[in-house]
């Protein structure tokens, strides 16, 4: 009889704060958020003050490339040692946990939040992993990642794996089970992003129910190839490839087969899930010439451009279909929207990547000149701006989406987000290393 590992999936022991300490400052959003908005996050600090917090256990990616990442992680790792021997933390909890999260906009997202197994994961398409990412991975991401994880002695997730589920048993039912008791912790988010809250599930829901809920996924999921593809990486991907990085190189170096680093602890939401939506991930250039960008971008996908009169008409009509682009730039010293309408009629992030990639390339910029960005407010807001052009990207569909996965591997970097940017997974539950 098959067991819970042998679906890449490990109890976790969970840490959680102690009770003394406040939900809503210790629950911040995960680092790759707000990249280009140093105001939220200096928002999000004098939030905080002096309480325990996930903001003082994690690196903010708005940072990354400030001079002083070396202290920053020193600190972080210090802060870690310091809340494990201070009772920050109260007694692991040894079970998974079911989260429901009602976000700021009304939607209300379930999860199941447990360990796998890195054995299990791998982000390179041809491996046919159980776990596979859905994206390409950005190599150059790593490095850094590993620098702020090689000596941590805890980790905090802002991974989600999805899961292919029409059925909505394996979160959702075991969900419904494990609220047959009171909560483990529930509480509201910072800056208006909703609420949470977490119950226990039992040993037994999880060797019973969760099993066999796996058994029949992995059936369903078993491709031509006879691999098995249980879950794709949503959210997170840069840092689970990092946590494999990391166990590989322990690995080699003799670590044991039951190292903590062999798992990495993650949240399964079901793709079918009602509160789950797929945003796409828009794109801001800096330092290019946008006229010129708008040329040749239309001509590579051949495309014709109109103008918009203002944000409202272009996010609608780039809302309403599926491979067209908005471009809000300045022009004539104002702030001007284009309407990029093409003929493609597969996924269009595939086509509009390429063509960037390959401007930017032709025009000397470097890849810092490119950034990936959450929501159509900082497309507005950040388009135009200092001379940058940003791009509104079309919706991305969910009905086949594993199946193309299965079929074509990773899809372009950045190609997709799982709900708005103060949707995305707040850091609460830690596990040790």
């Amino acid at each position: 009889m098959k067991t819970l590992e042998d679906y890449g999936i490990k109890v976790p022991a969970i840490l959680m704060p102690n009770k003394k300490v406040d939900l809503k400052k210790w629950a911040v959003i995960a680092c790759d958020q707000y990249t280009q908005d140093r105001d939220y996050w200096k928002k999000v600090t004098d939030f905080v003050g002096d309480e325990p917090s996930t903001l003082k256990i994690t690196l903010p990616e708005v940072y990354l490339n400030d001079g002083d990442k070396a202290q920053r992680i020193e600190k972080i790792n210090r802060t870690m040692q310091e809340y494990l021997s201070n009772g920050v933390f109260a007694d692991p909890v040894n079970n998974m946990i079911y989260i429901e999260r009602t976000t700021g906009y009304g939607r209300v997202r379930k999860g199941l939040v447990t360990a796998i197994d890195l054995e299990s994961y791998d982000w390179k398409p041809e491996e046919k992993a159980q776990i596979r990412a859905t994206e390409a991975t950005i190599l150059e991401r790593i490095p850094p990642r590993v620098e702020i994880r090689k000596n941590a002695p805890i980790e905090l997730p802002h991974i989600m794996l999805l899961v292919n589920d029409s059925a909505k048993k394996l979160v959702e039912a075991t969900g419904n089970a494990a609220k047959k008791d009171a909560p483990l912790y529930q509480t509201e988010l910072m800056c208006d992003s909703g609420k949470i809250s977490g119950w226990k599930v039992s040993d037994e829901l999880a060797k019973t129910d969760v099993l066999k809920e796996l058994e029949r996924i992995e059936k369903e999921q078993t491709q031509d190839d006879g691999s098995v593809f249980l879950f794709a990486v949503g959210d997170g991907n840069h840092s689970l490839a990092t946590a494999k990085t990391i166990w590989n190189n322990l690995k080699a170096a003799g670590a044991p087969s039951d190292s903590p680093a062999r798992y990495a602890l993650v949240e399964i939401v079901n793709i079918y899930d009602e509160g789950l939506t797929f945003e796409p991930i828009h794109r801001v250039l800096f330092n290019v010439d946008a006229q010129k960008l708008l040329s040749e971008i239309s001509a590579k996908l051949g495309g014709n451009v109109c103008e918009c009169s203002n944000d409202k008409e272009l996010e609608k009509a780039v809302g309403s279909s599926k491979a067209d682009f908005g471009f809000v730039y300045e022009k004539d010293g104002k702030k001007t929207f284009a309407l990029l309408k093409t003929p493609i009629t597969d996924l269009a992030v595939s086509h509009l990547q390429p063509a960037l990639d390959e401007f930017l390339k032709a025009n000397g910029n470097s890849k810092e000149d490119i950034d990936y960005i959450h929501g159509s407010d900082e497309v507005f807001r950040l388009g135009g701006k200092d001379g940058a052009v940003s791009i509104l990207l079309p919706p991305i569909a969910k009905d086949t989406f594993f199946a193309t996965i299965a079929k074509s591997g990773t899809l372009p970097r950045k190609s997709f987000s799982m709900g708005e940017a103060s949707e995305k997974r707040f850091y609460m539950e830690a596990r040790q290393l």
